[in-house]
């Protein structure tokens, strides 16, 4: 792209780069689904993924650059982006000062997870690392209505993690490393409950005092999140598909 911010240039590419990540570890669904990172300035503008496209597909140019009020927001067989991820990824962005980043996915898990009425339990230490940092929100059906945007945003809270009842994860972060980690993990984590569980097996639940002192543990460093794996998946992507950075 001509004349982009150097810095903007940099976002471009670390949400191309999670979008071929998230189709690269089985996280993608179809065309459908989307990331969001917001863009410099304060006018809450933010990248999201042009409508048709899948995820290995992505690249850094061809993220479409969206403003809050909705202005690219079209009718369906004309629409540059996914209207429905218009509606989750405005309402955060505009919300959340610290969620520079917002990821959204519909994986077999997650959806399973998502339609368990306990939730995510701390099953394992991936699934502590969330404990008591889940948000919830009622299925209110296709994310179409504007007006869901008051109640997504009172959900989420300060969380940057939230399970969309019977319907997938939400996670933010303030960079797309933090967000892809949270996200990366928060799979892990319903992947775990779902083999745990499979079969109605009986699973163990380790004490509260126990779960809420490894949560602390992997909060000690919020700063630096999710940035040392970040840096290498930038360099598997640098061998692997190198032409997200274009």
């Amino acid at each position: 792209m001509r004349n982009v911010d150097p810095q903007e240039w940099e976002i471009r590419c670390d949400l191309a780069a999670a979008y071929r990540l998230i189709a690269h570890y089985g996280m993608d669904d179809l065309i459908y689904t989307h990331l969001s990172a917001r863009l410099p300035g304060r006018d809450h503008r933010f990248l999201l993924n042009p409508y048709g496209l899948m995820f290995d597909e992505i690249t850094a140019s061809s993220l479409v650059a969206v403003d809050p009020e909705g202005h690219a927001i079209e009718k369906e067989d004309e629409a540059k982006i996914n209207n429905a991820g218009f509606t989750i990824h405005s309402a955060v962005h505009m919300s959340r000062d610290d969620a520079h980043c917002v990821m959204h996915t519909h994986t077999t898990a997650g959806m399973a997870v998502a339609a368990q009425e306990q939730g995510l339990l701390p099953l394992n230490q991936m699934s502590m690392e969330f404990y008591g940092r889940v948000a919830y929100h009622d299925y209110e059906g296709i994310a179409l209505d504007l007006d869901e945007r008051e109640r997504l945003v009172r959900d989420l809270g300060d969380r940057d993690a939230m399970i969309l009842k019977h319907h997938g994860l939400l996670t933010t972060g303030r960079t797309v490393a933090e967000a892809f980690y949270n996200m990366y993990y928060m799979e892990q984590a319903c992947r775990i409950q779902v083999t745990a569980t499979q079969g109605g097996q009986k699973v163990t639940i380790p004490p509260d005092k126990v779960a809420a002192h490894t949560a602390a543990q992997f909060a000690r460093h919020p700063e630096t999140k999710g940035q040392r794996p970040w840096k290498a998946l930038r360099r598997k992507l640098d061998r692997i598909s190198p032409d997200y950075a274009t």
